[in-house]
């Protein structure tokens, strides 16, 4: 019996995101909690029919509602028109590897691939080890049905300006980086705006231009602000869309064809 007990402790130890933490801010994870973010944008890339509209949704700020990211993914998967989600940040609230991993397990029961953005609650305590370790590089690109999707971390208050937020050097390499040619516009998403006190603003306006580089960028979205908004920040054409958090039960769903895009408010 003594043998029995023993066995199910290992193996409860062994499991997933660890039952027992030598610290709240431990960043060991089993390999089901990896690169995250590079596996689906394969499963996206093996998926991809190079249709004419692509439609995904845009969500953020999940941090203690789990009951309502739980929600969302039922509403989501209700839907057979979404080629995939992204979750603009703040996947956590306090950056403990436990919040992320509770997440990951509501987002993984999605019936399509999901990507994520760092927020800027996501790098408290080693918060920013265990995105990188989940997700990824801070920055990402990939291109889906013709179109380049690019995130960028913009939380430059929370890495104390000592790391390059946003970093210009990865932006330019995507801008130059055409990719065969094989897209013609460019959809950017973001956990803070520009003009946020969590941005860098000595470089908003210069931020703004290079992303006006990209070809053809149709729009920005961003998560942050726990509300819906719509700005046209610099009066140029280009418009940041922002979504709001899971508390508030909605998300934004947009359809973008090769001439134009839509957008709408979904809730659930």
């Amino acid at each position: 019996m003594r043998g029995i007990l023993f066995t199910g402790l290992v193996i409860i130890l062994l499991a997933g995101c660890y039952p027992f933490e030598y610290h709240p801010y431990d960043v060991r994870l089993d390999k089901k909690y990896r690169n995250i973010n590079a596996g689906n944008i394969e499963k996206l890339r093996i998926k991809d029919r190079h249709r004419d509209t692509v439609r995904f949704i845009f969500m953020g700020d999940s941090q203690r509602w789990y009951d309502e990211t739980e929600a969302f993914v039922k509403a989501a998967n209700a839907r057979n028109d979404i080629d995939f989600v992204v979750h603009g940040g703040d996947i956590s609230d306090f950056g403990m590897k436990k919040e992320f991993c509770w997440i990951h397990d509501i987002m993984d029961k999605l019936n399509v691939p999901y990507v994520a953005v760092i927020g800027n609650h996501d790098h408290l305590g080693s918060g920013g080890e265990i995105y990188q370790s989940m997700y990824g590089d801070f920055n990402f690109s990939f291109v889906y049905s013709g179109i380049k999707f690019v995130g960028l971390n913009t939380n430059a208050l929370d890495f104390d300006y000592g790391t390059p937020v946003p970093d210009f050097e990865f932006i330019q390499r995507e801008i130059a980086d055409t990719a065969g040619n094989n897209y013609c516009q460019t959809v950017v998403f973001m956990h803070a705006e520009p003009g946020d006190v969590v941005f860098n603003n000595n470089v908003k306006v210069v931020f703004h231009e290079y992303l006006k580089r990209f070809r053809n960028l149709r729009f920005c979205v961003h998560a942050h602000e726990h509300r819906v908004m719509e700005n046209e920040f610099f009066g140029d054409g280009i418009w940041y869309y922002g979504a709001d958090a899971m508390k508030n039960r909605n998300y934004l769903l947009f359809t973008v064809t090769q001439q134009d895009y839509t957008y709408e408010v979904v809730y659930f």
